[in-house]
């Protein structure tokens, strides 16, 4: 568990079926309406599952909407998903996948790269996606990466802006280079806020290491809250589900003025933070969310493939630059607003240099 960090004066465009052991109930069997097999995508979950309303659930809702739009219907010969529920079922899933003739198989998060290598080798002829992190030698691979460091650092400008007790929170799922970028950029994004306002606002770090422990989440906010943060960014996964609990249950407690917050990640999240306060408002407490546009990126990749222009080999990254990652105005006051604006074009310039790991 990392330390708390304080920083004094001196941060688109882009079924059930038998086979799948690991598929989300619903399937229906079923051949393409357009085109064939030699077409057909499916993506393979890590383990916060496609409803995480997060990461997976952002590249399932993309899919989906690709496979609608080019007449696909769910099931083999089209688009689908499999649901992976611990690590040791990515080999297992993507086996599935490639058994059932499936053409582009998307592995949706760094944790299945080594799965996606290994069967990328053993399958020259199907095209393999890996998302937030490079597999390099492998013609039939593509990996998309986010500059999550470039909107982890606008977050932490919003938090800087929005503290009123100067104490805020960050939750990662597991510690690796992809939240890393995420802490990285918020802790810079609040470190600079922090000198710009002439304040001192301390950031308590933690991690769950888990992306699907809720309970963990809950149990890690409350912790910061306890200690006096008012808003937490969390890049937790279905981890960060808890996080959001607790949350709802400290603000039903509380009155309105007097709510903590928190920054949704990978999705716009606000429905996630609706409540009713102890006086008896209807309110809303997620402050903004970051937006990481993987189903826009599987949209583009797919119709890549359907095209027969699959750009295997290739590492595609994407940042604030292309709308590859963003942010959302939710609850922000017009100068926290205004502050964020500023600082996406100073890191969109590279006035802002924004680290990829975190200080020490």
């Amino acid at each position: 568990m990392k330390k708390t960090k304080l920083f004094s004066l001196g941060l688109v465009a882009m079924a059930a079926l038998v086979a799948f052991s690991g598929c989300g109930g619903g399937n229906k069997s079923g051949s393409s309406d357009k085109g064939s097999s030699d077409h057909s995508v499916v993506m393979v979950t890590d383990v916060s599952g496609v409803d995480d309303k997060s990461f997976n659930q952002s590249a399932w809702e993309g899919l989906q909407k690709w496979g609608k739009e080019n007449k696909f219907k769910r099931g083999i010969g089209g688009y689908d998903y499999i649901q992976s529920n611990e690590i040791a079922q990515f080999a297992s899933n993507i086996d599935t996948a490639v058994s059932n003739n499936f053409k582009t198989v998307f592995g949706i998060g760094y944790l299945l790269a080594d799965s996606i290598e290994a069967a990328a080798g053993q399958n020259p002829d199907t095209n393999f996606v890996i998302i937030d992190t490079v597999i390099e030698g492998k013609d039939n691979v593509v990996s998309a990466t986010f500059r999550d460091n470039e909107v982890g650092y606008i977050a932490g400008v919003s938090a800087g802006y929005t503290t009123k007790t100067n104490k805020v929170g960050f939750i990662g799922g597991e510690e690796g280079k992809v939240i890393d970028r995420y802490e990285a950029g918020f802790v810079k994004g609040v470190k600079d806020t922090a000198k710009k306002l002439n304040k001192e606002i301390s950031v308590d770090v933690k991690y769950a290491a888990s992306f699907g422990d809720p309970a963990k989440g809950k149990a890690l906010a409350a912790n910061i809250y306890q200690n006096g943060a008012d808003i937490i960014y969390q890049a937790a996964g279905g981890t960060g589900a808890g996080v959001f609990s607790e949350a709802k249950a400290l603000n039903s407690e509380k009155n309105e003025a007097d709510k903590v917050w928190v920054l949704g990640v990978d999705r716009d999240q606000q429905d996630e933070g609706e409540y009713k306060s102890k006086d008896g408002k209807e309110s809303n407490f997620c402050l903004a969310s970051t937006i990481k546009s993987v189903g826009v990126v599987v949209q583009d990749i797919s119709t890549r493939a359907l095209e027969d222009k699959f750009p295997g080999g290739k590492h595609l990254s994407f940042g604030l630059k292309d709308g590859g990652v963003e942010m959302t105005d939710g609850y922000l006051s017009d100068e926290a607003k205004a502050a964020v604006k500023e600082a996406k074009e100073q890191v969109i310039s590279g006035d802002i240099k924004v680290p990829e790991t975190p200080e020490d």
